[in-house]
């Protein structure tokens, strides 16, 4: 509003310079146009400026999810990186919080107990004691299972020290494993891309080459400080 206030103030005093000119010289200038045929070049052309500016706002924005509670952990750079790689099927649904430590305390089994009814997608985001975010795209919501899960939608991103992700390599299938002690993402080869632990307060990533990825923090091992879950799905 501040700077829409501004500008508009800032045309009106150069319309009026402009004004007083014309009229002490005694000549008049008007543009024809099919919008406003009584509009002034220089107004006309700052009108058009603006709405152009809006138009490409909108294009920019048109496909910038929906949420349903403001992420206390991704800025809006962020949330606009990670929407543009999910998977085509999740385009266009809003993003909706099923669990944050904020909310519901740090406890993997609260956090399995918030997803237990659902079967869509999930983003899972942390933020270390470091002030590091990362995290992972699961196709599938995080649960106790006996087995390993998911597809190679699954995904790993990090923004350190910007937006890196890292997909399914193919070389195994160990996408997300899950029980009442932790949650594992990724795995073989001596390493979880990401580990978690019951109380959500221990964690590590390593190399792994279910996405041949790098630790995804700037620690192995580190503290986490807040995480949040969301879904991606109508």
């Amino acid at each position: 509003m501040c700077c829409n206030y501004e500008s508009k103030t800032g045309r009106g005093k150069i319309l009026n310079r402009v004004s007083h000119q014309f009229v002490a010289s005694c000549v008049l200038f008007q543009i024809i146009t099919v919008k406003d045929s009584k509009c002034h070049l220089s107004f006309c052309s700052s009108v058009e400026s603006e709405e152009e500016e809006n138009e490409e706002y909108q294009e920019e924005n048109e496909d910038f999810p929906i949420f349903s509670d403001q992420s206390q952990l991704l800025d809006e750079y962020q949330l606009q990186k990670l929407a543009a790689h999910m998977p085509a099927r999740t385009q266009g649904y809003p993003w909706n919080l099923v669990y944050s430590t904020a909310i519901h305390g740090s406890s993997l089994k609260t956090l399995y107990r918030n997803m237990a009814d659902l079967d869509s997608p999930v983003l899972l985001v942390i933020r270390d004691m470091h002030n590091k975010v990362f995290g992972a795209f699961s196709s599938d919501p995080f649960k106790v299972s006996q087995y390993c899960y998911g597809t190679g939608e699954t995904f790993l991103f990090t923004f350190q020290p910007d937006f890196q992700h890292y997909r399914w390599s193919g070389e195994n299938s160990y996408f997300v494993s899950s029980n009442m002690e932790s949650l594992h993402i990724g795995g073989g080869g001596g390493g979880f891309a990401l580990w978690l632990d019951a109380d959500l307060y221990h964690g590590a990533s390593f190399s792994c080459p279910t996405f041949n990825n790098p630790p995804l923090s700037t620690h192995q091992d580190f503290i986490v400080q807040d995480v949040e879950v969301w879904t991606v799905w109508g």
